[in-house]
């Protein structure tokens, strides 16, 4: 079964926005888990060990761990969360899919249905 390895926007100066985030994108995880799907969240990991360890919570500290799953992922999908275009950390994790070969799918949540949709939308 491919895995897939879950990014969206974290960092930001407001805790609240950063716990919101970490709220929607397990919420993603959970509804692609439910299909089936074998998904790797970063943020649904690392937000409570960073928040339990007083850890940074920007790219610069999380890079090379992100990197190193991300070798063993075999999709990319980037949940649309607001800012997700302006994230540094989304924008890094695509270029290393990007350097991998990993192919990225974009993830829009309809507010109409409330469900997470795929686009057709693939960077390789």
């Amino acid at each position: 079964m491919p895995l897939i390895y879950l990014a969206c926007p974290y960092n930001d100066p407001d805790p609240a926005i950063r716990i919101a985030r970490f709220e929607a994108v397990n919420r993603a995880a959970a509804y692609f888990m439910a299909k089936g799907e074998y998904v790797f969240s970063p943020i649904s990991h690392t937000h409570p060990i960073a928040m339990a360890g007083d850890l940074p919570h920007g790219w610069d500290h999380w890079q090379g761990y992100d990197r190193t799953i991300l070798s063993v992922c075999h999709k990319l999908y980037v949940l649309q969360l607001a800012g997700w275009d302006k994230s540094v950390g989304v924008a890094g994790e695509m270029q290393i899919a990007a350097e991998l070969g990993i192919p990225v799918f974009f993830v829009d949540t309809d507010p109409e249905v409330f469900d997470l949709i795929v686009t057709t939308a693939v960077i390789a």
